[in-house]
């Protein structure tokens, strides 16, 4: 009997970050194998790191992504604080999870209306989309600009913040320069809960995974910047021994790095539905009531409800960043001093996308001597090819372009980020 096989191939991903594609191959009706091509060229940024003064490495590693710079930013710091020794304020932190606020919303903000929404209306893009729903997507634009305006009165500038440090930040923002963002970020939090109601009744369709979900866990808050590395499955150890149970690799058809659960070596799934899921009841009141509204499971084991989480996490970033902007004082100090010492520190917080682990030695003259840095997109990337694997079957009887579209849109409840995970490559030469 003849074997009879079938490619359907996606050359450029759209409506993600960075440069990717998809090959899924298909022999007698069955799936024989799925890649999700990233063929970005590795950015090295690890290698960057070696041999620069660790107050560099804020700046540094903001430029890996600049849809996410304060996630890439506030690791490095937590971590390089790890290594020296150093703990900030309550009022620094409290100003970082501003800082964190602001990217969560920006970030969200693009994802939900220009990335993710087209695909349950069959549109090709953002733009599209708004001549067929242009309030929602002109509120969706105004929820982003309040959280690039955050950034650049916080950060220095919205795109690739400078004014986050090693101990705490260069310059404190003015009181009167956060009173200012007050009203448009009470617009923003009753615009987002309408965000989460819009979301929540479109057609999403009936896929589900029985995930791992893995995401940093805390007893008092929502997690963005500091907790402990949990799972569904039962996982609960400091971020010290992230390294412990969970490994990157190198495959074939990536330029980026696949990271997996060890000892098993399986991979698991980080982002919003993992916080969601360990972190439901340290949301704000607010986020909580419109979750419990749409009729939100605490586990959504369907990846395509994760436009849905996002939009509660929209919300909860608004009341949360309210409650800051009332309340504060300008610093003093804004940053903590410290020394020098060698020593080696690491660290984790929840980018947009999912969990970020950041790993650095220093020298005792303050140079950095070895930096890894795991970004959530490599540790989804294993994930996303599984969900392919078991979508595939379902759109077999469309065509090739079709099909091809239908298996973009699995992709897209990642919000992949391309460019942040193709950091490393190994290379060996045989000479």
């Amino acid at each position: 009997m003849t074997s009879t096989t079938r490619t359907i191939q996606v050359e450029t991903l759209t409506r993600v970050e960075g440069e990717g594609g998809l090959t899924v191959r298909l022999r007698d009706g069955l799936v024989e194998g799925v890649q999700l091509r990233i063929y970005e060229p590795p950015r090295l940024f690890e290698a960057l790191l070696r041999g620069r003064p660790l107050e560099e490495a804020p700046d540094i590693t903001a430029r890996i992504c600049g849809i996410c710079p304060v996630a890439y930013q506030m690791s490095a710091v937590h971590a390089l604080e790890a290594a020296l020794g150093v703990t900030v304020s309550p009022e620094i932190r409290r100003l970082r999870r501003l800082l964190y606020c602001g990217e969560w919303i920006e970030s969200h903000a693009l994802h939900i209306h220009l990335l993710h929404a087209p695909d349950f209306f069959g549109c090709d893009s953002g733009i599209e989309l708004a001549r067929k729903f242009p309030d929602e997507v002109n509120r969706g634009l105004r929820l982003k600009k309040h959280g690039n305006q955050l950034l650049e009165v916080l950060g220095g500038r919205a795109i690739h913040p400078i004014n986050v440090a090693v101990g705490g930040f260069y310059r404190a923002p003015s009181a009167d320069a956060l009173t200012r963002l007050i009203p448009d970020f009470e617009w923003g939090l009753e615009a987002s809960q309408a965000v989460a109601r819009w979301v929540a009744s479109l057609p999403l369709p009936d896929f589900r995974q029985n995930y791992e979900f893995v995401a940093l866990t805390h007893p008092d808050e929502y997690p963005f910047n500091e907790g402990r590395v949990g799972s569904s499955r039962g996982l609960d150890i400091p971020v010290t021994e992230y390294e412990q149970h969970f490994d990157e690799r190198q495959v074939a058809h990536s330029t980026a790095l696949h990271s997996v659960r060890l000892p098993e070596g399986v991979s698991y799934h980080v982002g919003p539905l993992a916080r969601f899921a360990l972190n439901r009841e340290r949301l704000t009141s607010t986020a909580r009531r419109v979750a419990d509204e749409v009729d939100l499971p605490t586990r959504c084991q369907n990846p395509f409800q994760s436009i849905v989480v996002r939009a509660i996490e929209l919300i909860h970033a608004y009341e949360e960043a309210l409650e800051i902007l009332r309340t504060y004082r300008p610093l003093r100090p804004a940053r903590m001093a410290y020394s020098y010492r060698a020593g080696s520190g690491c660290a984790a917080t929840e980018a947009p996308r999912g969990l970020l682990f950041h790993r650095y030695a220093i020298d005792d003259v303050g140079h950095i001597t070895s930096a890894k840095i795991v970004p959530p997109t490599s540790q989804n990337q294993g994930q996303m090819e599984a969900d392919l694997r078991e979508y595939v079957p379902r759109v077999l009887h469309l065509d090739d372009t079709a099909a091809a579209r239908s298996c973009e849109t699995v992709l897209r409840n990642y919000d992949p980020c391309i460019s942040c995970s193709t950091h490393f490559l190994k290379l060996t030469i045989e000479r």
